[in-house]
């Protein structure tokens, strides 16, 4: 048939029949025959079987709705004309039931969220759908429910609650019905210490995680009632870490009720909670833990940790936790990052503090440190010596130290180290007397241009290992990149420099450097400690031989190998070679990246308190057409795709965001947050209904985040440009160069192709193939 060029809108009335005994036609440009064909009012059809259909409109999704004891019903929802209440007037009437505003619809699976306007364009074809109370109904039939005198009333009413607590739309139902006072008056009567109590509890915090209640607000009975529950013993063994946990949040969303917190939960009693072998309780009290360390002055934080070392707290963690049997979650690993942080950031005020020369106990430090060095030959041959004289042989001997002054206050007064150096030197010199007067007698007694200095090393080694180890930089809200060797040696700091300043030594004679080479080999101890840290060794011993079997020969031959996996030769042919490969290893880059979301990834939620329990689960589907996600439990296996209760069709998909454009990095403010999160962070602008909505994303590691960005750029149809990207590009063009030129091995490639020779002055030549060879 023709293409109608205009006519009225279709409607089930206008209808008029084809051919005498033949099914109604339906009219206008929408009108399709059983051919698929559209048609004109005119023609007559040419189909073998008549029958019409009409092009369903593009709001209308097709859904099935389910409710308890009762036969499932499909039927079309118009998502675009209607507003969601009528357009789910008619669904109650399906099965005979009046009063349709008492109902509501959920989503079948997942956590059976209520469909509100703001969701309601996630609702696709195929959707399952469920019939169930309407959430101010819900809401009030429960909390009646936790006023019954029955505990098993109580009981099953809090069940019921848990699990929709997580729901915005119920949630706030909730609370405008005083739902939170409630469940805090259960919490404050404690009538019942077991199952009661932890659904109150998970209840409570579900509806405060919505951000809806200030954790400012809370009365503090409130709160010393949840500290009794962490300093009780006889209890369900599921309140202890539940009540932790919302102290926790108390702690770092309100300093006032923070305090109150630091004041009556002892440090004693987390010590103890910490030694019980179970995870989930040791890792909501270290979190607890880490959040009063973090909310402390820094006085307070130095007796604070001063204490829990003298309660051979480090023992604990490095015996119990980092080498326990038992996995180490992603949450207590990142607690123990920020543990570690904070042990370091105690270092930061004498890096930022340099020496004052008026000063007499640092003046005092000096000499004892150029005493332990020159002991014999600066005292015994200075006895009776004149003031002037003393003092140039002070200047000599600070001289042969290292210092770059003959008054070493100057040298120390850079910021950083400050007076970290200082402290490093003499920490050396009190802790390892002999390797210390080994180093400088054995310097002081070379050739001018060949001794390596002592003090100047150690003021660029101190500022080196800030440097690595981050000293003075605020937290990371999700790395977990601690060190087991800090937790396995007092004075880690120390003695890690202590390591450091003979591995300076020793890279100097084997460099054979001169003073112009100071800078030179600065860099080589800094890659050979960079990389022996990234072992992560668990020991001190451990680190010190790795760092000493890194030799200068050995880094020379790691960086040459990385050159060589990283450079390619730069002659033209193989240039062209290596453009014409780059399409079919882009290709098979992008059908690994794609493989790798069809693989899905465990994601973290990021909360305004930077909590991290919350796991969700996406990943791609086999056809590539949706993203399917999902929250999950930490430690479960990998869900199925049916599993998964949320979908995102890929061709819905507007563009890809990363860094600061991402909408839930902008929200909570640029100030506070850290450079890591922003370089994790990414969300999908996709379309819902009229509006655009986001799916965000922080990626658990770099490398991850650079794996799905390609990925999703690639389901975008937009150029792949990660730096993982270019890393896989480059080492398998320079696999596949070597594979096609194997058979050229020693065979020298021109710089340009041998030129062509001349054509032949004439070409009355022939060669007869007839005439056989005698």
């Amino acid at each position: 048939g023709q293409e109608p060029q205009s006519g009225p809108r279709v409607r089930d009335t206008e209808v008029r029949s084809w051919k005498e005994g033949g099914p109604p036609r339906p009219q206008g440009p929408q009108a399709r025959c059983a051919l698929g064909r559209r048609c004109t009012v005119s023609e007559k059809c040419r189909c073998p079987h008549p029958g019409w259909t009409m092009t369903p409109p593009r709001n209308v999704v097709k859904i099935a709705i389910q409710m308890r004891d009762a036969i499932p019903q499909l039927i079309q929802l118009d998502q675009g004309r209607l507003p969601l209440p009528a357009s789910l007037s008619l669904v109650p009437r399906r099965w005979s039931l009046t009063h349709s505003e008492r109902y509501a619809l959920q989503f079948a699976d997942g956590h059976r969220r209520y469909i509100t306007e703001n969701n309601r364009a996630e609702i696709k074809n195929g959707s399952i759908l469920c019939l169930s109370t309407a959430p101010d109904l819900e809401a009030e039939q429960l909390l009646g429910g936790l006023q019954s005198d029955s505990r098993e009333g109580r009981r099953e009413a809090l069940r019921h609650l848990v699990p929709l607590a997580s729901d915005m739309t119920f949630a706030r139902e909730v609370i405008s019905r005083n739902g939170l006072q409630r469940l805090g008056t259960i919490i404050e009567d404690g009538d019942d210490l077991g199952e009661v109590l932890a659904l109150s509890l998970r209840a409570f915090l579900e509806l405060m995680e919505h951000g809806v209640v200030s954790w400012e607000t809370l009365s503090i009975p409130f709160v010393r009632k949840v500290v009794c529950y962490v300093n009780m013993n006889l209890m369900d063994a599921s309140v202890p870490p539940l009540a932790l946990g919302l102290l926790e949040s108390v702690t770092l969303s309100s300093p006032a009720l923070g305090q109150l917190v630091k004041s009556e939960v002892p440090l004693d009693r987390l010590l103890v909670h910490l030694q019980v072998m179970n995870q989930q309780l040791q890792t909501k009290a270290m979190a607890l833990l880490t959040a009063l360390l973090q909310g402390a002055s820094p006085v307070e934080r130095k007796h604070m940790l001063d204490y829990l070392w003298q309660r051979n707290l480090r023992q604990f963690i490095y015996k119990n936790i980092i080498h326990s049997a038992a996995p180490m979650g992603d949450e207590m690993a990142h607690h123990l990052y920020v543990l570690q942080a904070l042990m370091l950031g105690l270092l930061e005020p004498r890096m930022r503090t340099p020496l004052d020369p008026y000063s007499q106990e640092q003046r005092e430090q000096l000499q004892v440190l150029r005493q332990a060095a020159f002991e014999v030959e600066g005292e015994s041959s200075g006895t009776g010596l004149s003031a002037d004289r003393r003092r140039s042989l002070c200047a000599r001997e600070f001289r042969k130290l290292g210092f770059s002054n003959s008054n070493p206050a100057q040298d120390l007064e850079r910021v950083p180290p400050g007076l970290l150096a200082l402290d490093n030197m003499l920490y050396f010199s009190r802790n390892a007397p002999s390797a210390y007067s080994r180093f400088v007698l054995e310097n002081s007694s070379r050739e001018d241009k060949h001794e390596c200095p002592f003090a100047r090393g150690s003021i660029q080694l101190t500022v080196l290992l800030c440097e690595l180890l981050h000293v003075g930089e605020p937290c990371s809200e999700t790395a977990q990149d601690f060190s087991p060797m800090f937790f396995g040696q007092d004075q880690s700091f120390h003695e890690l420099f202590c390591v450091g300043i003979q591995l300076l030594n020793k890279t100097w004679k084997e460099m054979r450097a001169t003073q112009e080479d100071f800078d030179k080999v600065m860099q080589v101890v800094r890659e050979q400690l960079a990389r022996t840290l990234a072992l992560k060794p668990t020991s001190l011993e451990l680190f010190r031989t790795k760092v000493n079997a890194l030799t200068y020969g050995e880094v020379l031959r790691l960086r040459q190998t990385e050159r060589l996996h990283q450079e390619g030769t730069l002659a033209p042919p193989i240039l062209e070679l290596r453009e014409k490969l780059k399409p079919e290893l882009m290709g098979l880059i992008r059908q690994q990246r794609l493989l790798h979301l069809c693989e899905g990834t465990l994601f973290r939620k990021i909360s305004s308190r930077r909590r991290q329990d919350k796991l969700w689960f996406c990943c791609l589907s086999p056809n590539h057409k949706l993203l399917q996600y999902g929250d999950m439990e930490e430690g479960a296996s990998p869900p199925t795709l049916e599993s998964l209760p949320e979908q995102l069709p890929v061709a819905d998909m507007r563009a890809l965001l990363t860094g600061k454009d991402c909408p839930h990095v902008r929200e909570k403010g640029s100030g506070k947050q850290s450079k890591d999160l922003y370089e994790l962070a990414f969300s999908i602008s996709y379309d819902r209904g009229e509006e655009e909505a986001y799916l965000n994303f922080i990626a658990p590691s770099k490398r991850e985040f650079y794996l799905w960005t390609d990925g999703l750029s690639a389901l975008l149809g937009s150029p792949m440009g990660s730096e993982q990207t270019r890393l896989d590009l480059e080492q398998l063009l320079t696999m596949e160069t070597k594979l096609r030129l194997l058979e050229l091995e020693n065979v020298p490639i021109p710089e340009r192709p041998p030129p062509v020779p001349p054509p032949p002055t004439n070409f009355n030549f022939c060669y007869d193939c007839s005439i056989a060879e005698p």
